[in-house]
């Protein structure tokens, strides 16, 4: 019987596409693998596995080794997922986990891969019209994190569809991770929790001022404006701010709330009691902090709270990018660091940080249930937003939840005072909030 180390140190004839895969993977496929040669490789007994249904899908996946070209071929919908939902593909990505780092062969096996597959594989083709331009590219909207580009970014990844995202997100329409009380929590029950948490620790009252900054649909500024305090969110999505304002209007908010469509930059008003930053940092850039930082203390009044809640890498020295899927189709220019590095960067301005907590499990069920939505939806998603669209969300929702879930990111809430002009902060000695 012929093994893939056999045909990797000695091949001869054509090699099908199963045969190329088993060398380019050493033979660890650990899925069911079929395609449109007829070849098939990894475990017979596989619960899930892929379908390379076209030549097409091979130039994507030749041109792109790894997570963007397979991620190419599944958008086109040259390849597909077999066992799963593409709503909810979960258990193909975990049993794809770290192994879709495709190792290159020997140049002598390489060459005769090249002639089996046909060099015209090899001459790059356009993507999926859902993936974003690649970052070097960009620069005709602006240089990075410049406010016109990351109106652009923002409006890629949150101007999809309203009615999509009340599919995926539920009734509180609130796009960050939540915070589950019990395990057998719904996912309205954790929402409703996390903004309970987060009301809180800033230690609001009645007729205090909360400036939100990226805050989505509006949902933290609506529970503070519900429990008497005025608060202004600010987001740079259009539609983000027109369902919010609508959604303030509706539940007779509006003499408390407002949610504006701008850039946080353009707040004017400023001697706030809290601000809330609330799944914003991850798209203002690593190098911004400190001015981001500083620009939120400014509208401090003395003896105020700040709370970022956040997406966070499990360490402080890997690169801020992200992988190449997520950059161009889910959040183009999105960067990410360690909560040390956001601790470091609060500190620096000025900043007393009093608390920190990682809620990285809670991001993990969190997914989980909107994923649970998305299948429930599906066929509405697909009317609504196109086939193509909804499994781009499908696959990314999927994929984070595996990344929390093995630690890959985190999701920290980091709470920071700003002192008064002799170093006081006037708080309690010991946190005074229910965890």
């Amino acid at each position: 019987m012929t093994t893939y180390k056999d045909r990797a140190a000695a091949p001869t004839g054509r090699l099908t596409l199963a045969e190329i895969l088993e060398i380019v993977t050493a033979g660890e496929v650990p899925l069911k693998f079929t395609a449109y040669d007829g070849s098939t490789a990894g475990p017979e007994d596989a619960v899930v596995g892929l379908d390379l249904k076209t030549p097409r899908g091979t130039t994507y996946l030749a041109t792109s080794p790894g997570e963007l070209g397979l991620a190419r071929a599944y958008v086109s919908g040259d390849l597909d997922m077999l066992g799963v939902h593409p709503g909810d593909p979960y258990d193909l990505l975990r049993a794809m986990a770290g192994k879709t780092d495709f190792k290159l062969p020997p140049a002598r096996v390489l060459a005769h891969i090249v002639a089996s597959i046909g060099v015209e594989h090899l001459l790059p083709i356009a993507p999926p019209p859902q993936e974003a331009l690649p970052r070097w590219r960009r620069l005709a909207e602006g240089l990075r994190h410049s406010k016109t580009r990351d109106a652009e970014a923002i409006h890629h990844h949150y101007d999809v569809s309203n009615t999509f995202y009340e599919w995926v997100l539920g009734p509180s329409m609130t796009y960050t991770c939540a915070c589950y009380p019990d395990d057998d929590a719904t996912l309205e029950q954790a929402q409703d929790n996390k903004y309970r948490l987060v009301f809180e620790k800033l230690r609001l009252q009645p007729g205090d001022r909360l400036l939100d900054v990226g805050c989505g649909w509006g949902g933290m500024v609506r529970y503070a404006a519900k429990h008497g305090v005025k608060a202004l969110g600010v987001t740079l999505s259009a539609e983000q701010a027109s369902w919010a304002q609508k959604a303030i209007e509706e539940q007779g908010l509006s003499d408390l709330a407002e949610v504006r469509h701008g850039d946080y930059r353009d707040v004017r008003e400023s001697n706030f009691d809290a601000v809330s930053s609330i799944g914003l940092t991850e798209h203002i850039g690593v190098a911004n902090y400190q001015s981001y930082f500083r620009f939120l203390q400014s509208k401090m009044r003395p003896g105020a709270l700040l709370l970022n809640h956040c997406i966070t890498r499990p360490d402080n020295r890997t690169g801020p990018h992200a992988g190449g899927f997520i950059d161009r189709y889910v959040f183009p220019d999105g960067e990410l660091t360690g909560s040390g590095r956001i601790i470091t960067e609060a500190q620096d301005v000025g900043l007393e940080v009093v608390h920190e907590e990682n809620l990285r499990e809670h991001y993990a069920m969190t997914l989980r249930d909107w994923c649970r939505n998305l299948v429930e939806h599906w066929d509405e998603a697909v009317a609504e937003v196109g086939l193509p669209t909804a499994k781009v969300w499908g696959l990314y929702m999927a994929g984070s939840r595996w990344g929390f879930e093995s630690n890959v990111v985190q999701l920290h809430q980091v709470l920071a005072v700003k002192l008064d002009e002799r170093g006081g902060n006037s708080l309690p000695l010991r946190p005074w909030w229910t965890p």
